[in-house]
């Protein structure tokens, strides 16, 4: 089963007077329930506009886009709200997390604003926290948090409502070495043990590695893919190495 469907998707700048620009061009693609799929593809290659256009932050000129069978380039206002508030989680590069809230405040936010019950807020968040390795930093503020315990809160956050599907935007990408790998694996754990379906958009070949498939986008249209099959994780990111030597070419 797919938990998303991409289908020829198209996205153009500009209004009627003004000169057109195409982002996205007959993007076409699925993830598969429990897939874990990375984008790769250079500056202003439209990974960045097509995961806006995937969680819901942006609007196709043409095409679908079906999330957990639904189509969410048709779904309007309350409807978008709502659907993005159970269906999608988000982890974006710098955290995002609100500084007057604790750890536990920042991750309940997503629970609390779909007006559940405080037991069960609290029930889902001491689960996700014991999963990810947050229960001792519980009522730390953001300030007191280094990098990559801020980046595990808003994994954390982004998952406490259990989406159908986890978006990453470069969520490694303010990370030193050591929290980037942390975050990884545990993107990988939850991915293998929860079936967490997630979508990574990175440029950086060692986050993809983690990856069961690779799609690489240029020019606006997804020019190549690979999938890591039964590879190690050191030959597939030695493969995507070589993918992105001829894909620059």
């Amino acid at each position: 089963m797919n938990v998303v469907q991409v289908k020829n998707i198209e996205k153009i700048y500009g209004s009627k007077n003004e000169k057109h620009y195409k982002a996205l061009s007959d993007i076409d693609f699925e993830v598969e329930n429990g897939e874990f799929v990375g984008i790769m593809g250079a500056s202003g290659s439209g990974k960045t506009t097509l995961l806006n256009i995937l969680s819901t932050l942006d609007k196709p000129t043409s095409g679908e886009v079906t999330i957990n069978g639904k189509d969410v380039t048709k779904l309007k206002g309350n409807q978008m709200a709502d659907f993005r508030a159970h269906e999608v989680g988000f982890i974006f590069q710098d955290f995002n997390l609100l500084e007057n809230l604790t750890a536990y405040e920042n991750i309940a936010l997503p629970l609390s604003l779909q007006g559940r019950k405080s037991s069960d807020i609290s029930e889902a968040v001491n689960k996700i926290a014991k999963k990810l390795g947050l229960e001792e930093i519980l009522d730390h503020y953001p300030t007191e948090l280094s990098g990559g315990q801020k980046q595990r809160v808003a994994s954390a956050r982004a998952l406490v409502h259990e989406p159908a599907i986890l978006f990453g935007d470069e969520p490694t990408g303010a990370l030193d070495s050591k929290s980037a790998r942390a975050l990884l694996e545990t993107m990988e754990k939850i991915n293998r043990e929860d079936d967490v379906s997630i979508l990574l958009v990175t440029h950086d070949p060692f986050s993809a590695s983690y990856c069961s498939r690779i799609l690489f986008i240029k020019d606006g249209k997804i020019d190549q893919e690979i999938k890591r099959g039964a590879s190690s994780r050191s030959e597939f990111y030695q493969e995507i190495l070589d993918s992105l030597g001829t894909f620059a070419e």
